[in-house]
């Protein structure tokens, strides 16, 4: 008993002490700042799981039976309302210019077409086109189908003409022609150095200088009476289809000032070749030259042999042209022969009066209807340049004779005479009145503030 009264009086004497260290412990705190007391209140925002991700759920169905977990269902992918575009297999397409010496059935087995096929392909080429005209500088191109067939040819030929043969269940042909311009321009230069640099320097074609020297040969030594300072001015013609030309520029009118002496040159807008040559005005000669805008590569002389490789006598020019360039007459004549002869090849001679004769050979042809006996006009088409006879390649062969000897053809001035009795001295002088007034219109607005435009 005493020890219950013990243990109990012990219990009440420890609550008495602690309420009282407590009491007495609050009074002396010292009171805590607003702003602690705020922060001491703040609580993070509960979480939220994303909607497109719901929590994964675990069902208990009794206690013998493993949890199923459910997996959250994915979001929906939206589907395009229009459907992908088809792509083509790619189509291989195999293009380059045929080369001098090819074939139409070389270059498509270069191309890896086989026999059969490109002998259908040269029937759709030839529907539309000459395939015996095709020359250096033609561009062939192919396209195959995916599984590399030939499915569609197109040959580029002159003038910026195609023939396009289009293969599929029958094959089909088509001739494409560009719509072309006509434009004429005007250029003048001062010469320094030699006319192909004047004009290569004035933007002008440098190869007018073959025609001019072709025109003025016999005329004008280009060596010595050009000491420099003397002016050129130029009318030309170029056919063009957007920005590209079409073909070769054409020389109208040449204006050479030496000043004591004024040479001009007036081809006409006839296609025939035929031009007049003026000196201060005054008539001097009329020629047409054999093969218009042609490449003179030979002139007259000794040389190497290009076929045999020994010196001997050259006894004409020759002139480098694309096979069917056309050939015209340099002067009115008579045909006098036309055939064979050993080297040249395929010939035509032209009589001008009793001593002087005009021999055109390596011809591919002659013109349709010609025959001995016949008269032609400076100008007239007798022939097409060729490679018959011995020939390195298509040219034409051109030789002045008299009284049955070569001469120099661009310094022979007998075919002269008979160029001037065809030309009507009012005809040359409206010719030259026409093509003065032209060029001094055409450089009036060259030297107008135009653009950049370089003509």
């Amino acid at each position: 008993m005493k020890l219950t009264y013990l243990v109990t009086g012990l219990v009440l004497a420890g609550a008495v002490s602690v309420t009282t260290f407590a009491l007495s412990g609050a009074g002396r705190q010292d009171p805590v700042p607003p702003p602690l007391a705020a922060a001491d209140l703040w609580l993070p925002a509960p979480l939220i799981s994303p909607a497109t991700t719901p929590p994964i759920k675990a069902d208990f169905t009794g206690p013998d039976k493993p949890p199923a977990f459910i997996l959250p269902v994915p979001p929906a992918v939206p589907i395009a309302e229009t459907a992908l575009p088809v792509i083509d297999p790619p189509r291989r397409t195999w293009s380059r210019e045929i080369a001098s010496g090819e074939t139409l059935d070389m270059v498509l087995a270069e191309a890896g077409i086989a026999a059969p096929l490109r002998a259908e392909i040269a029937l759709a080429l030839g529907a539309g086109y000459d395939l015996r005209q095709l020359r250096p500088g033609h561009r062939l191109t192919v396209v195959e189908t995916p599984a590399g067939v030939a499915q569609t040819v197109t040959l580029e030929v002159d003038d910026g003409i195609r023939i396009e043969a289009v293969f599929g269940a029958q094959p089909q042909t088509r001739i494409v022609t560009p719509r072309t311009e006509l434009i004429t321009r005007a250029g003048e230069t001062r010469i320094t150095s030699s006319v192909f640099a004047a004009l290569d320097d004035a933007g002008m074609p440098a190869r007018f200088a073959v025609d001019l020297a072709q025109m003025l040969g016999s005329t004008v030594d280009f060596r010595q009476d050009l000491s420099g300072g003397e002016t050129l001015r130029l009318i030309w013609r170029e056919t063009r289809a957007g920005d590209e030309m079409i073909g070769q520029p054409e020389l109208s009118f040449a204006a050479l000032d030496l000043g004591d002496i004024l040479f001009e040159i007036v081809w006409p807008e006839d296609g025939s070749g035929r031009a007049t040559l003026y000196r201060n005005g005054e008539v001097m000669r009329v020629f047409a030259l054999p093969v218009e805008g042609a490449r003179l590569s030979s002139v007259y002389g000794r040389r190497t042999h290009p076929v045999y490789g020994d010196t001997r006598m050259h006894t004409g020019i020759d002139f480098a042209a694309a096979r069917g360039t056309p050939v015209h007459a340099t002067a009115p004549g008579r045909i006098s022969f036309i055939g064979r002869r050993g080297g040249y090849g395929r010939v035509i001679e032209i009589a001008h009066g009793s001593v002087t004769t005009t021999l055109y050979a390596h011809l591919s042809a002659t013109a349709d209807g010609l025959g001995v006996g016949d008269t032609v006009a400076a100008g007239d088409i007798i022939g097409r340049v060729g490679a018959t006879g011995t020939a390195t390649g298509p040219n034409l062969h051109y030789e002045v004779r008299v009284d049955g000897r070569p001469t120099d053809p661009l310094s022979d001035a007998r075919l002269a005479d008979a160029a001037e009795q065809s030309a009507g001295d009012d005809t040359a002088r409206a010719m030259l009145r026409d093509a003065r007034a032209l060029l001094a219109e055409k450089l009036a607005g060259r030297r107008a503030p135009v653009g950049n435009e370089r003509l």
